[in-house]
């Protein structure tokens, strides 16, 4: 669909989009789609977490929004290169697949998040993004970004610190693979899962996982098996409890210090005290024991 045919087929737009002096993409799929559909400058600025152009017209500058169901990818491996994706909800993954069809999970976007900037390199997509769940996606055109730092300079700035943020995370977790433990590794992924839920305003210690313990195994570079038992571990200690992809985070100072699992013998002893510290409703002193434990 063009933007003439969408001016046409929306009245209530044209005087916007035929003043706008940025490029506006149209989706014929997301143009169906119910809801808020365009975002203005401001609030993309506001889901970014970056401030806003003091001097911008935002009202004149338009983004669309366009929904991806589970399973949709919002950017294939070899795609050429041409629009930035911010997450305004759900999750997703992003993964790099070799020549056998194998996958590397990447990240875990979620809202807030910026999509797209390995295009930037040489123009095309080096990894795929794929929906874990129903999402709603921003169109950044490129060429659009591009105009408003020209215009911006702060903006700009502003949009250069996004993505250096995006870098900053995945330099984190390359140092973690290479210096924890397989234990730690799981134990670090849920806390920091953890934090970023917190961050949006939801539960920091209970939440779904969106993604399978595959993917996460792939993501800490573990196996599925390996995934499975340290959950069921940690289950079974009473540092979290597991209801399927239900995760709730009972005892997060001994998730965040611990280093390795005790042998299968002692993780007895510390469920039976579990146990009984929680016939008590002392489980919150636990935490301070349990690091001990397991340092």
């Amino acid at each position: 669909m063009t933007t003439a045919a969408i001016t046409k087929s929306n009245s209530s737009l044209s005087s916007v989009i035929s003043k706008n002096a940025f490029p506006v993409v149209s989706n014929e799929a997301g143009w169906r789609c119910h809801g808020n559909l365009w975002s203005n400058l401001r609030e993309v600025c506001e889901l970014l977490r970056i401030p806003t152009p003091a001097a911008s017209a935002d009202e004149e500058v338009l983004f669309q929004h366009v929904r991806y169901k589970a399973g949709q990818r919002v950017h294939t491996i070899g795609q050429d290169f041409d629009t930035l994706y911010i997450v305004n909800s759900g999750f997703l993954k992003t993964v790099l697949i070799d020549e056998y069809g194998n996958e590397q999970v990447l990240s875990f976007p979620m809202k807030g998040d910026l999509l797209g900037i390995d295009g930037i390199h040489n123009q095309h997509h080096a990894s795929e993004a794929v929906a874990l769940s129903d999402c709603d996606i921003i169109l950044m055109p490129y060429k659009t970004f591009s105009a408003l730092g020209r215009t911006y300079a702060e903006l700009e700035q502003a949009m250069f610190s996004v993505m250096s943020r995006e870098l900053v995370r995945e330099q984190i977790m390359i140092g973690m693979l290479s210096a924890l433990s397989a234990e730690a590794k799981v134990a670090r992924f849920l806390t920091t899962l953890g934090e970023r839920f917190s961050q949006l305003g939801y539960s920091g210690k209970s939440f779904n996982l969106r993604m399978t313990r595959h993917e996460i195994g792939s993501y800490l570079g573990l196996t599925l098996e390996t995934v499975s038992r340290t959950l069921s571990a940690f289950n079974e200690m009473g540092m979290i409890s597991v209801d399927q992809r239900q995760i709730a985070l009972l005892d997060v100072p001994a998730l965040k210090t611990l280093r390795r699992l005790p042998p299968a013998k002692a993780r007895i002893k510390v469920s039976e005290k579990v146990s009984a510290l929680v016939g008590k409703n002392l489980l919150p002193q636990w935490g301070k024991e349990v690091a001990v434990a397991l340092n």
